[in-house]
């Protein structure tokens, strides 16, 4: 298994039309056949100081192997995607991990 998650940080001025804008883009990215599972979330309302709620959206997806997460990296769709929304956000984290 490979996890591939991205948060995306947007500005704090970004308007409401940017936020969904940004997410209808997010969501193209499901046409990538080699996804899995995916989860587009927003920073849940819990508080502790160990938590990270700066961010816009979490991006979850699932890949059987690194060779499927290589094949969305790769992507026209994801390479688009990119290049669309990219004036959107102010920064990207992203955390991949894969079994141990």
């Amino acid at each position: 298994m490979f996890v591939h998650h991205v948060l995306f940080y947007m500005s704090a001025d970004a308007s409401d039309a940017d936020r969904a804008q940004l997410a209808t883009g997010i969501r193209s990215l499901l046409a990538i056949e080699s996804i899995q599972m995916s989860h587009l979330g927003v920073p849940a309302a819990t508080n502790r100081d160990v938590i990270e709620r700066g961010y816009a959206y979490s991006w979850l997806t699932v890949f059987e192997n690194a060779a499927g997460e290589e094949v969305y990296q790769k992507h026209p769709v994801h390479l688009q995607f990119i290049e669309a929304y990219k004036h959107l956000w102010t920064k990207v984290v992203i955390y991949d991990a894969i079994d141990f």
